[in-house]
């Protein structure tokens, strides 16, 4: 099944928003419908391909008649990622990065073929997995013809080794189905990112995902222990061993590379078993500052929970920890913050992290709200998406952005970016609600990751693009990284040159320019123009 081409997943799973909250959204932020109904995909008026008949058939040469698609809707499927940004131009029928052709390789062989026309006929390439990315991370931001590489043929798991417990998988293999073909086998890979239904083993891998579960299962870039990458080059096979001193890491330099340096064609990870059990409570505490502490105490001292995030008060009173229960009477409307905590293994291994745990939280101020909140939590972890779309269609602007930083940076960045994100759009006459939780602990720091709803207002892409703007200010001034794990992308490639540093980015351009001589690797990602 493919995404909806407006908005996100499956479109039999949105649901308008309940009265209650559109009476709250006109009431607390002018909220109103935009009066003009999004464009039919069967609209928008599609130029044709610019293939030239030379490219085409190379391109069938590598993969086959079938595999090369240039029709109108597979192209626009294929235009740009699911940022707020991207879905609003979708909806406005606006298409003018949409790509070429969509090709399909099935194996590493194909992918370099590919790669190898690209570079005779002088066609940008942009991988594709799940199309999932919110950082503008699948144009190649120049008015160039590109091919959307789309990885869904190269969904097999390869290899298994019970004994060191790894497991080769495509790059084409979505979140689910690598689940499902792990557990047949008694295992679990352990990464549940918000996208996790329909994003991919390679993108994970090329934009440093951050699942769930990862206080206890660890980020996506932890998991890797080995790559192939084809690059138009050659092929380049990295992971011998689970940790080497053989020189630096080459695995680093592929992970978080965005399609820039070459297309991922496997990827091996650890892996665990399935657990016996999946445990998830909810905890209160009266301010986020109590509750940040504790999570702290908890990733420093342990024990550490599989899972572990902390909404702020707003998040929280607004029922945002919860979304399925956003607008019912189960949702929460108390004062102060709520804490998930979840559980996975053995059952005596679960049940005694979760008593010491329960323990330290209670030290802290906390006090249990059972097992209910937990999960409503785990019901809903992956309908924040669909609530977006929700809030596109009652004519609010809803987005999203994250970041990170050591403990002791974490309030000064916590308040910089809320005060540029409500000082910026309530200048531009759409006051915001500004949401955040900490969804991933480490022993020196966490992420925060802000919501942010408001009216859509007269231009709402120059309103948010003043705001973003504002907001990446703002972390890299308070000691926050540009992104904890969204990505580059696009939208973040000027900040994230400046905390690489000129040295930093100069010695990332002459590592494309070795992979990728003509620059045709999703050209506009990671780096900025020379």
């Amino acid at each position: 099944m493919d995404m909806l081409w407006n908005g996100w997943g499956d479109p039999a799973r949105g649901r308008p928003l309940p009265d209650t909250v559109t009476g709250l959204l006109r009431d607390l932020l002018g909220v109103r419908p935009r009066g003009t109904e999004p464009v039919g995909l069967a609209e928008i008026p599609v130029p044709p391909s610019a293939l030239t008949p030379a490219a085409h058939r190379e391109l069938v040469s590598a993969v086959g008649g079938t595999h090369v698609r240039t029709d109108a809707e597979t192209r626009i499927r294929h235009t740009r990622g699911k940022s707020t940004p991207d879905l609003l131009r979708m909806r406005d029928g606006e298409v003018d990065d949409l790509p070429a052709a969509v090709v399909l390789p099935a194996s590493h062989d194909e992918v370099l073929a590919v790669l190898r026309a690209c570079a005779e006929h002088a066609l940008a390439l942009v991988p594709f997995g799940g199309g999932t990315s919110v950082v503008g991370g699948l144009a190649p931001g120049r008015r160039v013809p590109f091919v959307a590489l789309d990885l869904r043929r190269m969904d097999r798991l390869l290899a298994l080794d019970p004994v060191s417990r790894t497991a080769t998988l495509q790059p084409g293999l979505r979140g689910p189905r690598a689940e499902a073909l792990l557990a047949e086998r008694g295992f679990t890979l352990g990464h549940f990112p918000q996208s996790y239904e329909w994003a991919t083993i390679g993108g994970f891998a090329a934009t440093r995902s951050s699942g769930q579960a990862s206080a206890g299962y660890g980020r996506f870039d932890e998991m890797v222990l080995g790559l192939t990458l084809a690059t138009p080059e050659g092929t380049l096979d990295t992971g011998r061993a689970p940790r080497s001193a053989a020189g630096p890491d080459l695995r680093q330099l592929i992970l978080g590379s965005e399609g820039a340096f070459g297309v991922i064609t496997s990827v091996t990870v650890r892996i665990r078993p399935v657990p016996q059990v999946r445990r998830y409570e909810g905890w209160h505490f009266p301010s986020f500052g109590e509750g940040t502490a504790a999570l702290r105490r908890l990733a420093q001292d342990g024990p550490r929970p599989t899972v572990l995030r902390l909404s702020d008060e707003t998040e929280t009173m607004i029922g945002l920890a919860q979304p399925d229960a956003i607008g019912s009477p189960a949702g929460p409307r108390s004062a102060g913050c709520t804490v998930v905590a979840g559980f996975e293994g053995t059952e005596e291994d679960t049940a005694y992290r979760a008593e010491r745990a329960a323990a330290v939280l209670r030290e802290s101020g906390a006090t249990s709200l059972g097992e209910e909140p937990g999960r409503r939590w785990a019901h809903g972890r992956y309908s924040a998406p669909y609530l977006r779309d929700s809030l596109l269609d009652a004519g609010a602007f809803a987005e999203t952005l994250e970041t990170a930083a050591f403990w002791s940076r974490l309030p000064g960045l916590y308040a910089a970016v809320r005060e540029a994100l409500t000082a910026t759009l309530t200048d531009a006459g759409t006051p915001p609600l500004v949401m955040c939780h900490i969804s991933h602990v480490y022993e020196n720091g966490a992420s925060l990751y802000f919501t942010v709803v408001s009216a859509q207002g007269d231009d709402p892409l120059a309103h948010w693009a003043r705001a973003k703007y504002a907001a990446g200010d703002a972390i890299l001034a308070a000691g926050g990284t540009i992104s904890h794990h969204h990505g580059v992308g696009t939208d973040h490639r000027d900040w994230y040159a400046e905390e690489a540093g000129a040295l930093g980015v100069a010695a990332l351009r002459a590592v494309k320019r070795r992979l990728d001589p003509a620059g045709l690797l999703n050209p506009a990602v990671l780096l900025p123009p020379d």
